[in-house]
């Protein structure tokens, strides 16, 4: 990886799921090396005794969970919204990956998985949202690799490349079958476009075809079937108020009630100026 990319920032507001979060950020710290930065989001106009404050219990906490995981972990403490702040943060800091906590989907804390989904949308940094601690410390062995036919399908193959290499994870491709020509034409081309990538790249991988039906829940339940360790989704371009409220697909994924990590890849403006990244993540 390169220099500049040695952190993953974990948010943090002292709930039980962001400890949760820290300890899929150590699993990853493990194996790729990286430190770990704590992100505590707080408002403007924060009195400056309660600011002094959670300075003072950071420090402490960062101090007893280095020693505990035996790992690099700071904190910093931001000002502002956490739909902005988050994003903002790993983005100036060019960090690798970004792991946050969410609640899932159940009632009203629907709106908890949908605001997941609108920090992650405002970040160049690839998230990866868990909802329960890691089952081990071990590798990622299973990922699922939703593939449809639209063209953001791409930009996850740097992230499976990532995986593939550091985690010598299997790839399991989990392809949309449709009876329209173009979208079978359209989903076709990406999954090509990912063999190839993977091949290239020593990658395991499988390929599964399912029929149509509920794609999202169709990922979910073969997620589960396979034990995998995560799912790894690109978000939708533009998404929108209704998104939020309704439920794209990417946030029923990302609060699924089977609890599985899922890798969240936004999609760049242009993906040509990601093109050479065959030898893996940054690179």
């Amino acid at each position: 990886m390169e220099e500049h990319k040695k952190l993953i920032v974990v948010p943090w507001d002292f709930t039980d799921v962001a400890g949760h979060a820290l300890a899929h950020a150590v699993k990853i710290s493990h194996m790729v090396g990286n430190d770990i930065c704590l992100l505590h989001i707080v408002e403007h106009g924060i009195n400056p005794k309660v600011e002094k404050e959670k300075n003072a219990q950071l420090h402490q906490l960062t101090e007893e969970n280095s020693k505990k995981y035996n790992v690099p972990i700071s904190f910093h403490i931001s000002k502002g919204s956490i739909f902005s702040a988050i994003a903002e943060f790993a983005n100036a800091k060019e960090a690798s990956l970004v792991v946050m906590g969410t609640h899932g989907m159940k009632g009203l804390q629907k709106l908890t998985g949908s605001w997941a989904l609108k920090v992650i949308v405002k970040s160049k940094i690839p998230f990866i949202v868990i909802q329960d601690p890691p089952v081990d410390q071990e590798r990622y062995h299973n990922i699922v690799f939703p593939v449809d036919f639209r063209g953001e399908n791409k930009e996850k193959m740097k992230m499976a490349i990532f995986m593939g290499k550091y985690f010598e994870s299997k790839i399991h491709m989990f392809v949309a079958v449709s009876t329209d020509k173009n979208l079978i034409k359209k989903t076709n081309i990406n999954l090509n476009f990912g063999v190839k990538y993977l091949i290239q790249n020593n990658i395991d991988y499988e390929i599964h075809e399912i029929p149509k039906g509920n794609f999202a829940q169709q990922t979910i339940d073969f997620a589960q079937k396979i034990n995998a360790d995560l799912i790894l989704i690109v978000t939708t371009k533009n998404i929108t108020f209704a998104d939020y409220v309704i439920g794209a697909s990417e946030q029923y994924i990302i609060a699924n009630s089977s609890k599985i990590p899922v890798c969240c890849v936004n999609p760049k403006v242009s993906f040509a100026k990601l093109g050479q990244f065959m030898g893996g993540w940054g690179e």
